[in-house]
């Protein structure tokens, strides 16, 4: 349901409810603001267009998604993406990729895959926004402490010139830096300070050392991206070719699936602050109505942002309206201070990010899960953290969910057992059938667990007899959950080898969405009702008359 229809119908648009919300997004846009310059900087783009994403991307989710509280903008898991689309597309590339993107989540959301999303294992995860993390935070060295550009090339190259260049770096700069860095981090602590955001008072704090000071070698907005403009640009369609369209593909899936994760992620941690339930497909939705309309306004890609969603919910934020009026206080600080926005210097927006950085890398968490997971999971994070920094986040999020599947379907496939039953075991079914043992010359096997293309060995393996084969093969499907076409083709051809054998084989209690399969794929036929039972006990009461029926006729010849 869309989160602002779900509201009003909780009573949560109320007259009373609506000073609480205000509130909560006033002080919501505050925080954006340098957030939303920092993450466009770094991204490749002008600053202006970090603020115009998050106006019409946060008020679009609010108004759209499906989270009530979710607060949605740029943010720094796109920096990566972003930045290496604008170094080979450009920016018009870019605002083509997200509109296509935005396209993609649209459908994603119609198509319900917004609880598939979130299966993406742990790993994986945490190995990707680490491997983002330690991108930014060296990304940000040229601006933190006024290096020469590292120039273009893959990460450990970058890394390698950025290290030969600290010899040249600006002391004025790095002041800044590591001023707005301890503000960012401890200002609220100063007395009288604790309602301020760590970021926008070292924002403040900055701009106005650099102002005050006229230190020209501290490189600042304006200086070097030109003036804020104190607008929103028009709309403007993107056109392109056929062959741009298919170029940019693949960087609009990428931007597509991690907006996907990063605002389902956001919106369960809201869930677990404010405890509310949101709808996974429509957030999608929302997230790809803002990814279209963003880029029609010179913005680029937004998700689901994390900080500034609990930053709501602490503030007293319940509704969308917190969302919509974070939108328009960035729309009315653009218009009225964009020019002293201008001023401000990157060294302070360096020193945000690093805190970014820092939360994005969930030090903890990562440590936490190579120590204590299994030697299989740890090494999924250690290759998906690895191929990010050293490849791409496409390569990285790919390999780690093949890895991942692997591991899951090795795990799934050792969970399968095919179990012979003897009559001990199997007191219960005999008695219901009327019998003391097992009718002579049947074997009953229990296949116990999904049986699909990655546990199928395990039935050959169990079948592979050294004794005297039986006459009557059961197969009892009863703790069968599920089969797949893999499966079928190994049961049909195992239930062959049987019949050359001379080996009867009878199958019973597969659950309806089994017995189904099975008659699909006419391994169960109506035509053959001796073939299949429902009941195990059915089944053994079927073979004991029939083989007492055996017994009298060959009596009766005989005599």
């Amino acid at each position: 349901m869309i989160a602002i229809v779900d509201a009003a119908r909780a009573g949560l648009l109320r007259r009373e409810n609506w000073p609480r919300n205000l509130v909560a997004g006033v002080i919501v846009g505050v925080v954006a603001l340098p957030l939303a310059m920092a993450f466009a900087i770094a991204s490749g783009v002008k600053p202006e267009q970090g603020l115009y994403t998050a106006i019409i991307a946060g008020i679009a989710v609010s108004l759209f998604g499906g989270s009530r509280v979710q607060i949605a903008g740029p943010t720094g898991a796109f920096i990566v993406i972003l930045a290496g689309v604008v170094a080979q597309f450009g920016v018009d590339g870019l605002l083509l990729a997200t509109l296509m993107a935005g396209v993609m989540l649209v459908a994603m959301g119609w198509a319900r895959l917004g609880g598939v999303i979130r299966y993406i294992p742990d790993p994986v995860i945490v190995g990707f926004t680490a491997g983002i993390a330690v991108i930014i935070w060296v990304g940000q060295w040229q601006y933190f402490f006024g290096l020469p550009a590292p120039g273009n090339g893959p990460f450990y190259l970058k890394l390698w010139r950025l290290v030969q260049s600290f010899g040249h770096l600006d002391p004025a700069t790095t002041a800044v830096g590591v001023v707005s860095l301890l503000l960012t981090l401890w200002g609220p602590r100063i007395p009288g300070l604790s309602r301020v955001p760590g970021p926008l008072l070292a924002m403040l704090v900055a701009t106005g050392i650099v102002s005050v000071l006229d230190l020209p070698s501290v490189a600042t907005i304006e200086s070097t991206f030109g003036a804020i403009p104190r607008s929103l640009p028009s709309l403007q369609f993107p056109v392109a070719d056929f062959d741009r369209w298919m170029a940019l593909l693949p960087s609009a899936f990428t931007i597509a699936m991690l907006g996907a994760i990063e605002s389902l992620l956001s919106a369960m941690v809201a869930d677990g602050m404010a405890g509310t339930r949101h709808d996974s497909n429509q957030e999608l939705i929302g997230q790809g109505i803002a990814n279209i309309l963003s880029p029609l306004f010179g913005g680029i890609a937004a998700t689901g942002a994390i900080a500034r969603t609990a930053t709501n919910i602490r503030n007293g934020g319940n509704a969308p309206i917190a969302g919509v009026v974070h939108g328009i206080t960035l729309l009315l600080i653009l218009l009225a201070l964009a020019p002293y926005a201008g001023k401000v210097p990157l060294a302070a927006l360096a020193a945000v990010l690093f805190v970014v950085a820092w939360n994005m890398s969930e030090v903890h968490r990562f440590l936490r899960l190579l120590r204590h997971a299994p030697r299989s999971d740890a090494g999924i994070l250690v290759i998906t953290f690895a191929l990010t920094i050293l490849t791409d986040l496409v390569v990285a999020v790919n390999i780690g969910v093949i890895l991942a599947m692997f591991q899951f379907m090795r795990r799934m496939s050792a969970a399968v057992s095919v179990v012979e039953h003897d009559p001990h075991s199997l007191r219960e079914q005999l008695a219901r059938a009327g019998l003391q043992a097992l009718p002579p010359d049947v074997v009953v096997y229990a296949i116990e667990g999904p049986f699909f293309f990655g546990s199928v060995d395990s039935l050959e393996r169990a079948l592979s007899w050294s004794r005297q084969p039986p006459k009557v093969l059961v197969l009892w499907l009863e703790r069968v959950p599920l089969i797949d076409a893999t499966g079928l083709k190994r049961l049909e051809s195992t239930i062959e080898a049987m019949h050359k054998r001379g080996i009867k084989v009878v199958l019973c209690g597969a659950n309806l969405r089994v017995l189904r399969k099975l008659m699909r794929a006419q391994l169960v036929r109506r035509d053959h009702p001796d073939g299949y039972y429902a009941d195990l006990a059915d089944a053994l009461r079927a073979l004991a008359d029939a083989h007492g029926q055996v017994e009298a006729t060959q009596s009766t010849s005989e005599a």
